[in-house]
């Protein structure tokens, strides 16, 4: 009697095919076992136990899908925090210069000294490095000192070498400390060495690093350029005074956001930029003061 009860439960298990085709084959043969070989009322409540057990483990399944963004996190307590995925670029940029055998036909830029004063450029060449720079192309910083914009530098050496003429190879590795970045760079024309100065650059959070790394770069081809005659005008004393005279002034400023007033120096035929304003004397902003 037990054994004919319980095949008339799996036949109606076998016409709901929504469910007999999720459940598995093996539960179905394992109810079948139970069915010829254990009273009804065990066989019964054991069928119908396994069914709920897998009806909570496939519904567990589904809830728990994890999307591809985000990752698991473990929440056992005492586990280690994961590590960073990204690498901590204080620690340095691991960018030492590539080093070639001296029996090669490559030159080793980052110890060798190769072409360095054999002959000069040729007079077109050096009349383009010497001629005296144009007024109208002189910067003046809020301190009061003169310079002259990085990509002038790198149009001179295009006008006296011709693009691809010349270059920056690196002598040394990034060296990073806590506010500033350097690294020594060698100028090279028409395949002879220049120059080598070492560029510099502060910075004030990690994420400035790789854009510090580039203004070594370009204060290391200023620095270079001296060698070169470039510009050399403006580590002269008298003509930063003159040039001073003529076409800088100095003012006083005021900070849009806080208000705090300071001295600069611009250039006579600019305007302070934002977010400070030309105003007068230290006198406080408020009427009322």
């Amino acid at each position: 009697m037990s054994t004919s009860r319980c095949v008339s439960r799996l036949h109606l298990l076998n016409r709901n095919s929504s469910f007999a085709t999720d459940l598995p084959h093996a539960l179905r043969r394992s109810s079948l076992r139970c069915c010829r070989h254990e009273p009804a009322a065990t066989t019964s409540s054991l069928h119908f136990r396994r069914m709920a057990s897998y009806q909570a483990a496939n519904n567990s399944t589904v809830r728990t899908v994890i999307t591809p963004s985000k990752a698991p996190t473990s929440t056992t307590a005492g586990s280690a925090a994961p590590a960073p995925a990204y690498q901590d670029l204080t620690e340095g940029l691991n960018d030492f210069p590539v080093t070639f055998d001296e029996s090669g036909n490559q030159i080793d830029w980052a110890r060798s000294f190769h072409g360095l004063s054999t002959q000069p450029f040729s007079k077109e060449a050096a009349d383009i490095l010497l001629q005296p720079i144009p007024a109208d192309d002189i910067e003046v910083k809020p301190d009061g000192i003169v310079y002259l914009p990085e990509i002038k530098y790198r149009r001179i050496l295009n006008r006296a070498f011709g693009p691809g003429g010349w270059g920056l190879a690196p002598r040394s590795e990034t060296i990073i400390t806590e506010k500033s970045v350097t690294r020594e760079y060698a100028l090279v024309a028409h395949g002879r060495l220049v120059s080598v100065a070492r560029g510099e650059m502060e910075y004030f959070s990690p994420e400035g690093i790789p854009t510090a790394t580039e203004g070594v770069k370009s204060n290391a081809m200023m620095r270079c350029c001296k060698d070169l005659g470039v510009a050399s005008e403006l580590w002269d004393p008298r003509f930063i005074q003159k040039f001073m005279a003529e076409h800088a002034k100095e003012i006083f400023v005021e900070h849009a956001i806080n208000k705090k007033r300071r001295k600069i120096w611009i250039r006579k035929d600019s305007k302070p930029r934002y977010p400070f304003r030309e105003t007068k004397g230290f006198a406080s902003s408020n009427p009322g003061a």
